[in-house]
This record gives structure tokens, sequence and C-alpha cells, in this order.
């Protein structure tokens, strides 16, 4: 009876410590992979045959960055009582959670440790979930144009006379990293057929689609496919929704969170990402960002993205909504190279006053190009269209049509689309820090490759 209530007593313990939410998250960045159990010579044990593939088609090879963090330093770091909660390859980092800085100490004396960061503090807010809704039937709407709501934003640049070529983006991969996909699931307009998967890297418990609505907008641009209601900018490709913004407080935790979903949208052979995120303020002021850093390699975030094209993969992202605030540049990852960022502008092609504004702290030409972000037209998680502002939908509408540019242009690699993608802007010729290339022609960018592949 005695060993049985001991039993019970460390059981309660047990889950009374499990359930104790930890206070404290670092980053700890390691020197090296030497204790690795992988091999170059067998990458299909960490890459899936469609990365490997994406990886063949354009001349990439698989190197040291494409290892994962070592098991063992990963072990190691564990044992010493922290929990983990990612790891990233591409800067080869361990992202911990814990009460006690303490443990910290021990960390930094171990011998492949280089460096620590702290990254995020409990923030003293209370969580508050979205409430689910039931089935949303989307209401059905005649206009005239085949794209609905959706024409203006596509015919912009002139995406639509892709479609009308057969390129649609069938048989490419987009992932959506963003900050949750509220009520996604349930609203009929969505194709979740076309959904390969969805995961989570701020809480592996959560619902995903029961988070923000951020990303379910964001996602509506390109992914819906309702003729004479709205048809996104890549209605037929597949798609893998992540989340990465933590909704609850602003840390430099959530660009290793974002690390870690880009890193698995590479290994299971994601073409295009896009990103509707951007950070230089955050609750503790001083990890906040200044002028000089928008480097394109100072954050994290931004180094991270700096990898993406080396991998074969496109990166579209927003330029920021802060043009008519103080801060008025672009926000990391904007600010980094062989990335497409995406400017704001209204219908009527007139820059919108929220739009972010480069150029970069090298004097790099950012944005990129702009696309319709001042009432653009997405999706409400009622079911309900609705017009939204922010880059956070210029750059899916254009990241959509990118991917139907690489589809009728498949021989090119990443960099390449990038750069055809700048040249078909109608400031190619003069490109500023506030428009970019401004507004690409993406039928004319076609034109080029046919002309080019001749």
């Amino acid at each position: 009876m005695k060993r049985m209530i001991e039993l019970l007593v460390c059981i309660l313990v047990a889950l009374s410590v499990g359930a104790q939410q930890d206070t404290l998250k670092y980053r700890i960045c390691l020197k090296d992979k030497v204790a690795t159990e992988y091999s170059l010579q067998r990458p299909g044990e960490f890459l899936s045959a469609k990365a490997l593939d994406r990886r063949h088609r354009q001349g990439l090879k698989v190197d040291s960055m494409d290892l994962p963090v070592c098991r063992s330093y990963v072990n190691e770091i564990r044992r010493q009582g922290v929990n983990i909660v990612v790891t990233g390859k591409w800067e080869n980092f361990v992202t911990v959670s814990c009460n006690d800085s303490m443990l910290i100490g021990r960390i930094a004396s171990l011998p492949f440790v280089r460096s620590i960061e702290r990254v995020w503090i409990c923030p003293n807010k209370e969580e508050v979930i979205p409430q689910r809704d039931s089935l949303v039937n989307c209401p059905e709407k005649h206009p005239e144009d085949y794209y609905g709501a959706g024409a203006a934003q596509i015919q912009m640049s002139h995406g639509d006379k892709l479609h009308e070529a057969g390129f649609r983006g069938q048989g490419m991969t987009i992932a959506v990293i963003d900050a949750g996909y509220h009520n996604a699931d349930r609203i009929t307009a969505f194709d979740m057929e076309r959904v390969l998967g969805v995961k989570d890297f701020v809480n592996a418990r959560a619902d995903i689609f029961a988070e923000q609505s951020h990303g379910m907008a964001v996602w509506s641009c390109m992914g819906l496919n309702r003729p004479k209601m709205m048809v996104g900018t890549a209605p037929e490709a597949s798609y893998w929704l992540l989340r990465s913004e933590d909704n609850y407080s602003e840390n430099l935790v959530e660009q290793d969170y974002w690390s870690a979903a880009v890193e698995f949208a590479d290994s299971v052979g994601v073409d295009v990402i896009n990103t509707s995120l951007g950070y230089y303020e955050f609750d503790d002021k001083e990890k906040n960002y200044t002028y000089c850093q928008l480097d394109g390699r100072y954050a994290l975030i931004s180094r991270q993205a700096l990898h993406v094209a080396d991998k074969g993969m496109v990166l579209v992202c927003s330029a920021g909504n802060a043009g008519a605030g103080p801060w008025k540049k672009i926000t990391p990852p904007a600010d980094t190279d062989n990335v497409l960022t995406v400017g704001a502008v209204g219908k009527d092609g007139v820059l919108a006053s929220f739009s972010s504004v480069g150029n970069t702290a090298d004097g790099r030409i950012k944005p990129d190009v702009v696309a319709v972000g001042y009432k653009a037209d997405v999706m409400g998680t009622d079911g309900n269209l609705k017009q939204a502002n922010g880059t956070s939908f210029a750059s899916p509408i254009m990241c959509g049509m990118v991917t139907c540019l690489w589809q009728a242009c498949p021989k090119l690699t990443a960099k390449e689309v990038i750069e055809l993608v700048r040249r078909s802007g109608d400031r190619a010729a003069c490109p500023d820090n506030i428009y970019g290339y401004g507004v690409p022609d993406l039928w004319k960018a076609y034109q080029e490759y046919l002309s080019q592949s001749r």
C-alpha cells in the first residue's frame, strides 16, 4: 500500500510539472555538426524525394547545411533540464524552454555551444481562442467576370492570361506560413483536398483552424476556386498550411518557429513559400531593430530567408505596413536578397500609404514589386467575402501568380524566376524604393521565357 501511495504521489508531481507552463525560451547556437549520424551520401533520410528532385532539376547540391542538428547535442541539452521547442539546421540552433535561467548557464558551458540568446518571456496576457463556427456555405455571387471579386487582383499583372493558357498551379506546391487559419476547414469555398497537410510550430497541441484568421484570409487570395464568386491566383496548386506566428506576444522566438517552418517546407518538397509576416518591434524593446540592421543578414528570419532560393524554392513575402508610421521601412525578412518582397497598391495602381518602403541598409532595391493590397478581396471567417488592407494580401496575390509562372517556365531556377518577375515590372528600367520594379506583367515574363527557350 505504501508503494502504491508513493507511486501516485510521483504521478501527481509529474503531471503538475508537465502542466506548468515554461516562462523562458532561449536560442542556443551550435558550433558544428561533427557528431551527426546522417550522411550527405544518404539524403533520403532527411529530405523527401520531391525535395531532392527539386534540387536536382536546378543543379543544387545537398550540403552540410541540409544535415539535421546533431541529435546527440540535442539530447545533451535536454538532459540539462530544459524542453526542446524547435531546431534549425540551416543556422544550426536549438530553441529551448524552461523556468530556471540557471539551467542556461550549464548549457552555455557545453563544448559544442557557440552562443545563447533569450528569445521569449511569458507575457502577462490571457490567450483568447476564437470561437469555432459551424460549416459555412458561401453565398453565390454571379458577376459577369469569371474571377468574381478577385478579377482586378489577378488582371493587374495579367495572371489571368497564364490561367487561360492552362497554368493554374497544377503540380506546384505552396507553403503558407502565417498566424492561423480560423474556420478555413469549415468554409465550403476552400477545397481542403488541395491541402497536403498542416503543422503548428508555435503549439503542437493547438488546432490550426481555431487560431487567428489572418492566414485564412491570406490563403484565400491564392486558393479560392469559386467561379463568379472569387477565383484566387493559384486555384489548382497544392498547399501546406503552417503556423509560426504567436498571436499573443511579439518576441524573437517567432523567428525560430518560422525558421523551423521553412525547413519543414523544404523537406517535404514545397516549391513556393508565402509569408505575410514581418518583424521590427518587440515586447522587449531592447530587441527592436534599427535601420542599419536591415541588411538582409542581421535578423535570424532574414538569414534563414536568404537560404531559401539556394534550396530551390521561391519565397514571396510582404513588405510591411509601416509606411505611414514612424518606422516607414520594410520589415525583416523583406530586407533579404533573392526573395520577392511585395508592396501594396490599390486597384488603380497607386501605392497604398501604409506600404513599407526601402531601400535596404546596403542599398538594394526593396520592395521588389507591388500588387493589390489596398481594398484587396479576401474571405472572411463567416464565409462572406470582404475587403482588407495590407501588404499581407499583396504578397499572396503575387505569390499565386508567380507559382503559375514557374509552372509555365519549368526550366528556370528559383533565382531565375525572381529575376524574370523583376524584369517584367513596369518600372524595371528605373526601379525605386517605393514601387521597386513596379507592377510585374507575368504574361510578358512568360513570353520572354518562350523567346529565350527557342
